[in-house]
């Protein structure tokens, strides 16, 4: 089970003109613009990266609309590899990872795994990540699920972590995924 106050979320590489190249994009952003929006609303910590942002651009428009704060740059695959991001991750001492945004089986992989291997539960959200290609996203995902990440999806993650029908932030997350 997740709870909300053992739970972050981890955005990765979301950016410019190569997140315009993903399979599905449309869709793909929808699910981030929600699952952003529904993490704040049950106030979970957010973390978000950018690979190289100097060569491959900043955080799509259609995202960093909805994220707190600003961006840690890396130039690592893995968000683990970076000391800023690392040191991040451990000083919000939550155990329970959700990571979404691309590349699946690049950036997103390499980040599971190191989560993984540091014993953190990592919730990858299955459409709410994509690659270029649907067979480099099906290898990313079936990749993190075999080392150990739980899959699930945009609205699966935000009701699990909301856990009762009632109350505002409810009445919000459901208008959040109409």
């Amino acid at each position: 089970m997740i709870a909300i106050e053992d739970s972050a979320l981890l955005i990765i590489d979301v950016q410019g003109k190569l997140a315009e190249q993903m399979h599905e994009r449309s869709a793909l952003f929808d699910n981030l613009a929600i699952l952003i929006q529904g993490a704040k609303l049950l106030e979970i910590p957010i973390v978000w990266v950018e690979q190289l942002p100097d060569k491959l651009g900043t955080t799509h428009k259609d995202i960093i609309q909805y994220l707190p704060g600003k961006a840690i740059s890396k130039n690592t695959f893995s968000a683990w590899g970076n000391d800023e991001v690392r040191s991040r991750i451990e000083n919000l001492n939550r155990r329970n990872w959700i990571v979404a945004g691309i590349e699946c089986h690049v950036c997103v992989y390499q980040s599971v795994r190191d989560l993984l291997k540091m014993h953190y539960k990592v919730h990858v959200v299955s459409d709410a990540v994509s690659s270029r290609q649907i067979e480099n996203k099906k290898a990313g995902l079936q990749g993190m699920q075999e080392a150990g990440a739980c899959l699930t999806s945009t609205e699966m993650v935000l009701f699990e972590l909301q856990q009762i029908a009632e109350g505002d932030a409810f009445k919000q997350l459901i208008k959040l995924v109409k």
